[in-house]
């Protein structure tokens, strides 16, 4: 009914993109960071201010994964390399720490305001996979997905959080490389063959690929179907109900 392999024991989902629509909330977070400080830099210099844009820019460069890492991607791919820096530089320090938690403030703030909104197919999706005795786990870059879960409402349908404290605790490289699906998987106590990973960023589903998982899903919401497939899903669906209606 689930529309995945015979033997799949486990359901390894990312959070932002697949079950809640944070994506937005991380996208318009990034830019807001991205804009305030080019502009600043572009003043400075005498240059022309290039925004950064979420269509081309958001996928490739920071999608799915670590914050640092986002941040440091597409600084160098304007050409601009910045010194790594650490917890105890100012908020307008120009380093990739302090624009990383500029970003991780501003995702904050709008998860409070704004909110956080659910796919009702990845909902409906959780229930199934509770109803048939599989296990759950969320898998993300994020440092704020036990927040999100809660704000979300679905807190009770995940068993398991491999999340950017945990990645950062047990020293993991993030996505791509599989090191937090793998250790999601240990930890539920099923091998990667019986796990399947939900992944809407190139960046996660690469991990799934690289992982040698059982199956990997592609969750298309920014229209790159063909690029999903490329970097490693096995099946491609815009919303998680269509493996629901695959299953019958």
């Amino acid at each position: 009914m689930l529309g995945l392999p015979d033997g799949t024991r486990a359901c390894l989902f990312d959070l932002d993109g697949v079950l809640t629509d944070t994506a937005s909330v991380h996208a318009a977070a990034w830019k807001q960071m991205f804009d305030e400080y080019l502009r600043v830099r572009a003043e400075r210099e005498g240059a022309e201010f290039r925004p950064f844009d979420v269509t081309s820019d958001y996928g490739p460069y920071v999608d799915g994964k670590p914050r640092l890492a986002g941040t440091d991607s597409f600084l160098r791919s304007r050409g601009i390399e910045l010194p790594a820096g650490g917890p105890d530089d100012a908020p307008d320090a120009e380093t990739v720490f302090a624009l990383a938690t500029r970003k991780n403030d501003l995702v904050q703030d709008k998860i409070v305001t704004v909110g956080v909104e659910v796919y009702p197919g990845s909902v409906r999706y959780l229930h199934a996979v509770k109803e048939a005795g599989l296990a759950a786990a969320v898998v993300s870059s994020s440092a704020n997905a036990e927040q999100v879960l809660r704000v979300a409402g679905l807190i009770e349908l995940i068993d398991h959080r491999v999340d950017g404290v945990t990645a950062k605790e047990r020293g993991l490289p993030g996505k791509p490389a599989p090191d937090t699906f793998l250790a999601a998987a240990a930890d539920l106590g099923v091998g990667k063959d019986q796990a399947v990973v939900f992944e809407d960023a190139l960046a996660g589903v690469a991990s799934g690929k690289a992982g040698g998982f059982g199956f990997v899903v592609g969750v298309d919401r920014l229209g790159h179907a063909d690029a999903l497939r490329e970097h490693g899903a096995d099946v491609v669906v815009s919303d998680l109900a269509e493996l629901l209606e695959a299953g019958r």
